[in-house]
């Protein structure tokens, strides 16, 4: 399975804020230039962060983006769901885990198996975990991952 650059770029982007807030708004602009991301592209990704619930807009001068809860709360299969349709390891999957195929798929229970065991793990990881991990790095810059 592999993610999109949707779900990538949103990871990326929320660790940055992560990074960069210390309490204050973060401009999308300033992460579009700390993360290489087209400022156009953020626009539409934080649009349905905020939608999602991951964060909060501030307007005005000053103003940009604040995590909506602490980053030890936010998980990343939320970050995925929020800017994605699924997180299921096949095309054929519905979002339920069924194969679109019923019982004529042989192989729906490893494939069911593994969303399963995928959605756990992201379940486990919180935007905090990655933060952290990157404050360990001596050089911490999400863009380079």
């Amino acid at each position: 399975m592999r993610m999109s650059k949707k779900a990538q770029y949103a990871v990326r982007a929320l660790v940055s804020l992560n990074l960069s807030s210390h309490g204050l708004p973060v401009s999308l602009k300033d992460i579009s230039e700390q993360e290489n991301i087209s400022l156009n592209y953020l626009e539409q990704l934080f649009v349905k962060l905020r939608r999602g619930g991951i964060v909060n807009s501030v307007r005005g001068p000053g103003g940009g983006y604040l995590l909506a809860r602490s980053a030890a709360e936010i998980k990343m299969d939320q970050i995925i769901d929020t800017v994605e349709e699924s997180l299921m390891p096949l095309s054929c999957m519905n979002v339920d885990g069924t194969c679109s195929r019923g019982t004529e798929c042989a192989t729906q229970s490893v494939w069911h198996g593994l969303g399963k065991q995928i959605r756990s793990f992201l379940a486990s990881v919180s935007l905090e975990d990655l933060t952290d991990d990157c404050r360990q790095q001596s050089s911490c810059r999400v863009a380079n991952c």
